[in-house]
C-alpha cells in the first residue's frame, strides 16, 4: 500500500480534529446542518525550501502517466471503470428487506457497497440491508424494499445519496427533515411474487426517473456531497506485505436471525455472501452470489428507543475497533465518523494512516458492540 499524499494527510488530520469535538451519541448536531467549508489544499503551499533552486534531476522527473480509457472513468466508490456521463450522478440508498420470507432478492449484486445493520434488538437481532448503487438507471427490479430507521438515514447522506424506503417509525421524521437529507419513501412498483403484501415492493424500471421528475431532488451530486468516500490503492494490495495480519477466509458474525458469514473464494479474490445457511444468489442476474472485494467490519455501541426493539446506531464516534479484510487477509483499524453527513474513515491501527481499498465492492457490516467478541475469524 502506498502512502498518503499529502492532501489525504490534511483531510483526514481536518477529520480528525472535527472528531475530537464530536459526541459519541447520534444526532447531537442541529438538523439544519450545512454542508462542510471546503478547502484548497493548492494553496497550502509546499514544505520544501521555496528559496532552494530545484535540482535538474528534480525538474526533469515524471509521475507515472495515469491510464485512461476513452469515454469511461474511474468510479469513486469501487475505483472501477464506469461510464462517464455518470461520473456527477448521485448514487441510490436502497433499503432491503432480510427477513427470510423476502428472499430471494433481485437485483443486489448490482450494489457497489453493501451495509449490513441490526435493525432491532428483537426478532433475534434481525439485519436490513442497505444498497449503495451508483448505476442506477439500469435497475430492472430490485428488493423487495421497506422502511428505514434513523442510522440509514446518517449513512446514506455520507455518499450524498437518495435514501428509497417505505416509511418507517416516527424517530425517522426528524432525521429526514434534515437539510443534507434526500429520500424517496412509498410508491415503488408492487410485483405479484406470491407473497403478502409487505414482500411485494421492488424499484422496477422507470420508478425512479418517476420519483425524480415529481421531486425537488437533482439527480446529480449537490452542495452537501461530502466527496469521495474512500480512497483506493494504484495497485492490488496484499496485506500480507503490511505485517501484523490475521488470516481470513471465512468470518461468521454475530447476527443471530439470518447467521450472516462470508467465505474467501480463491478464484474470484473476493469474498461470497451465505446467510440463512445458503448461499445469497440474485435471480435477477443468473443466480449470481452476492461477492465483495473489500470487507469493514465495525464495533458500534447501539441505543434502544423503546421496548419495541427500535434502535439507533452510535454512528457518530471515534477510535473504535474494525476490520478491513480483502484477499484473504485482515488487519485491524479504527474508525471515525465525525458528523451526521460526514464519510466514515478508516486508519490503520499500527500507523495511523487512512487505509487504502483494493478495486471493486465493500461489504460494511455494524456489529453491535456487545457482540463484538463474538465476530469470528477464520
Amino acid at each position: 500500500m502506498k502512502k498518503m499524499n499529502m492532501k489525504k494527510g490534511m483531510a483526514l488530520f481536518m477529520v480528525m480534529a472535527l472528531a475530537a469535538s464530536a459526541m459519541t451519541a447520534c444526532g447531537n448536531k442541529p438538523s439544519n446542518e450545512e454542508p462542510a467549508t471546503e478547502i484548497d489544499f493548492n494553496d497550502m503551499g509546499n514544505s520544501a525550501d521555496s528559496s532552494e533552486p530545484a535540482t535538474e534531476e528534480a525538474s526533469t522527473d515524471s509521475a507515472p502517466e495515469e491510464e485512461t480509457r476513452e469515454g469511461m472513468y474511474r468510479s469513486e466508490i469501487t475505483n472501477e471503470w464506469i461510464d462517464e456521463s455518470l461520473k456527477d450522478q448521485r448514487p441510490m440508498a436502497i433499503m432491503v428487506d432480510n427477513e427470510s420470507t423476502a428472499l430471494p432478492h433481485y437485483g443486489m449484486t448490482e450494489a457497489d457497497v453493501v451495509y449490513e445493520i441490526m435493525n432491532s434488538t428483537a426478532n433475534g437481532r434481525i439485519t436490513r440491508f442497505m444498497a449503495i448503487v451508483k448505476d442506477w438507471g439500469k435497475i430492472e427490479q430490485f428488493g423487495s424494499i421497506r422502511s428505514t430507521r434513523p442510522t440509514n438515514i446518517m449513512l446514506a447522506a455520507e455518499w450524498n445519496a437518495v435514501l428509497c424506503h417505505d416509511g418507517g417509525p416516527f424517530y425517522v421524521d426528524e432525521w429526514l427533515a434534515k437539510k443534507y437529507s434526500a429520500n424517496f419513501s412509498g410508491g415503488f412498483t408492487r410485483v405479484n411474487n406470491g407473497k403478502s403484501r409487505e414482500f411485494t415492493e421492488y424499484v422496477c424500471t422507470g420508478d425512479l426517473d418517476k420519483k425524480f421528475s415529481n421531486s425537488k431532488y437533482s439527480t446529480e451530486y449537490n452542495e452537501f456531497y461530502p466527496g469521495q468516500h474512500y480512497f483506493f490503492s494504484d495497485t492490488e494490495i496484499d496485506l500480507s506485505d503490511v505485517g501484523d495480519t490475521i488470516d481470513c477466509t471465512e468470518i461468521e458474525l454475530p447476527f443471530p436471525h439470518n447467521s450472516s458469514r462470508l467465505e474467501y473464494n480463491s478464484e474470484t479474490g473476493t469474498y461470497d455472501y451465505f446467510e440463512y445457511g445458503k448461499a445469497h444468489t440474485d435471480p435477477q442476474h443468473g443466480n449470481a452470489q452476492l461477492t465483495f472485494k473489500n470487507l469493514l467490519i465495525q464495533n458500534t455501541t447501539f441505543s434502544q428507543l423503546d421496548e419495541n426493539g427500535y434502535l439507533i446506531y452510535n454512528a457518530i464516534d471515534s477510535g473504535r475497533d474494525a476490520y478491513y479484510i480483502t484477499n484473504g487477509k485482515a488487519i485491524e483499524v479504527t474508525w471515525i465518523k465525525a458528523g451526521e453527513s460526514e464519510p466514515t474513515i478508516y486508519l490503520d491501527k499500527k500507523t495511523g494512516e487512512q487505509i487504502e481499498l483494493n478495486t471493486g465492492k465493500t461489504y460494511v457490516a455494524l456489529v453491535p458492540s456487545d457482540s463484538w467478541d463474538d465476530v469470528v475469524i477464520k
